[in-house]
């Protein structure tokens, strides 16, 4: 068990952040473990074909199951969104000196360990350099494609956690995150097998990141000098590959059939011309529809670059999830 040590300070510093190079990292496994693989069978079947020629059980094999795997992998995300560019970027520029302090570690952890190290302890440069180029390739055809799906899914996610701390404090944030995490005040427990620590953050608060295909369990960051985080299953991963949304009866008796389908659509962020798609309708129609949602206070927008994204609101949440209930 991982227990982290939190003071007023580090409860205000506490944030969320999205990393494109957790879901490459992780989406690994789904490839090889059945376990992972039943829940992303949709984004599986669209890979046929399309890896050939790259050597990916290179870059699996330093993310095993279980146990430690190297942190320098995984470069956290200053902002809210992590790029892949800076990812890639980031892990290219990784000092030797920390490649060879993972490695030593992940050597020292696992049955292969020392067979899978060695050449990252002995030319660590090139083992990385190669390793970012594979990843880049992999990024490119398996990830990239479905990238803005998999991001609106976690924006969901976090956008509810967020809720639930503005209302409810650490205990409503933590409550529900995952059954191998429990809040204790002051301190936040992650069940983690074979690993045991204390952490005191002292004021860097603790990064939260949700994952699509970390779906499984919790992970924890908790060595120097990374920032204490916690990785964690985004919630209803089932939901992630439907294509449309099921549509609660009662909610489109209340608003109309295509209102409904819109605010039943928006708890993950999407644009006019995203929802338009999704839902066969012109964006005229949709515009019209998202201005009387809006309007409502059912739906709130933000704009991120070009594009307005549009979400559910707390009463749009409750009202979405009272008439799914029935």
């Amino acid at each position: 068990m991982v227990r982290f040590v939190f003071s007023v300070e580090d409860l205000s510093r506490t944030r969320f952040a999205i990393s494109p190079m957790l879901e490459l990292v992780h989406s690994l496994l789904a490839l090889r473990d059945p376990s992972h693989a039943a829940l992303h069978v949709t984004w599986l079947r669209s890979l046929s074909g399309r890896l050939q020629g790259l050597p990916l059980e290179r870059a699996a094999a330093l993310h095993p199951p279980r146990g430690y795997s190297p942190d320098f992998v995984l470069p956290l995300p200053d902002g809210p969104l992590g790029d892949i560019s800076d990812d890639l970027a980031a892990l290219r520029a990784t000092p030797i000196a920390r490649i060879r302090s993972d490695m030593a570690l992940f050597a020292s952890q696992h049955k292969r360990g020392p067979q899978i190290a060695e050449p990252y302890l002995t030319n660590p440069r090139r083992e990385v350099r190669r390793l970012a180029d594979l990843l880049e390739a992999y990024w490119a055809r398996a990830i990239e494609p479905v990238w803005p799906r998999i991001r609106a899914f976690l924006d969901a996610d976090i956008a509810h956690r967020a809720r639930r701390l503005t209302t409810g404090g650490p205990a409503a944030l933590f409550g529900d995150l995952n059954p191998q995490v429990s809040w204790d005040a002051p301190s936040l427990d992650v069940e983690i097998p074979v690993h045991n620590a204390t952490v005191n953050l002292d004021g860097r608060g603790l990064l939260l990141v949700p994952s699509a295909f970390a779906a499984s369990h919790p992970f924890v960051i908790d060595r120097d000098p990374w920032q204490p985080t916690v990785i964690y299953p985004a919630r209803g991963i089932a939901t992630l590959w439907q294509q449309a949304p099921v549509l609660p009866e009662g909610l489109a008796r209340l608003l109309g059939s295509s209102r409904a389908a819109m605010l039943a659509d928006l708890a993950a962020p999407r644009s006019t011309a995203e929802l338009a798609k999704r839902l066969s309708l012109s964006p005229a129609t949709t515009s019209h529809h998202l201005t009387a949602l809006r309007d409502a206070g059912l739906v709130t927008g933000k704009r991120e670059g070009r594009s307005v994204l549009y979400a559910r609101t707390s009463l749009g949440d409750a009202l979405a999830t009272r008439t799914a209930d029935g």
